[in-house]
C-alpha cells in the first residue's frame, strides 16, 4: 500500500472525528439505546464504526487502485456514489447524535443502504475484495437501521414502549 492507501483508510474517519469534536453534548437519545436488550454497548457501537470506516475506505482503495488511480472518467461513478454515500454516513451521525431526530437519521439510513447496496454491485466487476469488504458494512447498517427505527417509533408512541 502506497501513501495513497493510508488517506484512503484514513479520510472516512474525519468526519465522525470531527463531528464529535464539534457535538459538546451528545443527544439524549444515546441514552435510550441502553432500554433495547438487543442494542450494542456504546463501546462496541464506536468500534464497529471505526473499523467499518477503515475497512470502507480501504475497499475504496482497492478501487481507486484497480482502475488505474488518479482522477479519471472510469473512477466518476464509482468513487463518486462512494463519496455520495461517505456523506450520508457522516449526516446520519449528525442526525442522530446532534439533531435529536431519528425520524430523518431513518430516512438517511434508508437511503444509505441502497447506495452501499448498489456500490456493492457496481465494485464487484472492478474488485470483488472490494465489494466484499462492504457487506459488514450492510450488515451493520441493518442493525443500525433497527435500533434507529425502534428509537423513532418509540419518539412518536412513548407510551407503547414494551
Amino acid at each position: 500500500m502506497q501513501l495513497q492507501g493510508p488517506v484512503f483508510v484514513g479520510v472516512p474517519l474525519l468526519g465522525p472525528i470531527l463531528i464529535c469534536m464539534l457535538i459538546h453534548q451528545p443527544s439524549s437519545r444515546c441514552e435510550d439505546e441502553r432500554k433495547l436488550p438487543w442494542c450494542p454497548p456504546h463501546k462496541v457501537i464506536l468500534l464497529v464504526w471505526v473499523t467499518i470506516y477503515s475497512v470502507m475506505g480501504y475497499a475504496s482503495y482497492l478501487v481507486w487502485k484497480e482502475l488505474g488511480g488518479g482522477f479519471r472518467w472510469p473512477l466518476a461513478l464509482p468513487l463518486g456514489l462512494y463519496s455520495f454515500q461517505l456523506a450520508l454516513s457522516w449526516t446520519f451521525l449528525v442526525l442522530f447524535l446532534a439533531a435529536d431526530s431519528p425520524g430523518l437519521a431513518l430516512l438517511d439510513l434508508l437511503l444509505l443502504y441502497g447506495l452501499v447496496a448498489s456500490l456493492v454491485f457496481i465494485w464487484q466487476p472492478i474488485n470483488k475484495l472490494a465489494a466484499l469488504l462492504l457487506l459488514p458494512y450492510l450488515a451493520w447498517l441493518t442493525v443500525t437501521t433497527a435500533i434507529t427505527y425502534r428509537l423513532w417509533r418509540d419518539s412518536l408512541c412513548p407510551t407503547y414502549q414494551p
